[in-house]
């Protein structure tokens, strides 16, 4: 199995963790999304890898007609659970690139921390043939970063990976004005108009075990041997409880992408 492939099955496993420790999006996110997408009341989303659901909820909500594409049959789980009270949502158990929509196509197809999962070489065609000819394409990156006045934890933090898993890819996480959008990726496709986008920077606060439940989500994380994992993970531990409070505030990124087919 690619590790792409194996990456991304990942998360099924970690389900009931997934959807208690992992963030959804600040409320403004999905404000610009439909102002931009200019999705029209009572519209079609189609919404690949909803994960638990958190990011459907919102548009639920506004009374949109949502269909979400979930490989894990665990993760289909819960989304169903949590959208039960919506009946313009539907939860496919499917892989994204190989479910059927038929002669269907939506208005908006929308990508929430999903996007880079599917094929660099087949992902914005796909996403336009199921798009209506007004359709947008909208994809939200979620990445944590760093202020230029930011904690010092987060370069430290690197001695811990280097020690476990030393790799020239360790490194803190970027400054927030060092962190691009999609906009020249999405216009080299040639499947789309020029992209908008809109940044929207936000902070939580974690103890030292809703940190390590978080990260204990991400793919990189469940794909490690249990060992290096456990070691990194006591080390990470016992630098968050030796500060003041035993908490430490993350930086969190959100871009969104939008554009409209061509």
């Amino acid at each position: 199995m690619r590790d792409r492939d194996r990456r991304k099955r990942s998360f099924d496993a970690v389900a009931e963790q997934y959807d208690a420790a992992r963030p959804t999006y600040p409320p403004a996110v999905f404000d610009d999304l439909v102002s931009l997408a200019e999705i029209p009341p009572a519209g079609s989303i189609l919404e690949m890898g909803c994960g638990p659901g958190k990011a459907t909820l919102p548009l639920a909500r506004r009374g949109y007609r949502v269909t979400c594409i979930e490989l894990g049959t665990n993760l289909a789980a819960i989304a169903r659970q949590r959208l039960a009270d919506f009946p313009l949502v539907e939860i496919v158990n499917a892989e994204f690139e190989t479910w059927d929509p038929g002669d269907v196509r939506f208005d908006v197809v929308a990508a929430f921390s999903s996007f880079h999962w599917l094929d660099p070489d087949a992902r914005y065609e796909l996403c336009a043939s199921r798009l209506r000819a007004t359709g947008a394409l909208t994809i939200v990156q979620n990445r944590a970063v760093r202020r230029d006045d930011g904690d010092p934890f987060w370069i430290e933090l690197q001695d811990d990976y280097d020690a476990v898993i030393p790799s020239d890819d360790n490194g803190p996480p970027p400054l927030v004005g060092e962190v691009g959008d999609l906009s020249e990726e999405i216009a080299d496709s040639g499947f789309f108009e020029p992209a908008v986008t809109r940044r929207h920077v936000w902070e939580l606060v974690y103890t030292a075990d809703e940190y390590l439940a978080v990260i204990g989500t991400y793919s990189p994380m469940l794909t490690l041997d249990d060992g290096l994992r456990n070691e990194l993970f006591a080390r990470i531990r016992r630098r968050i409880d030796a500060r003041p409070g035993g908490v430490v505030t993350r930086t969190y990124l959100s871009t969104l992408n939008v554009a409209k087919r061509r």
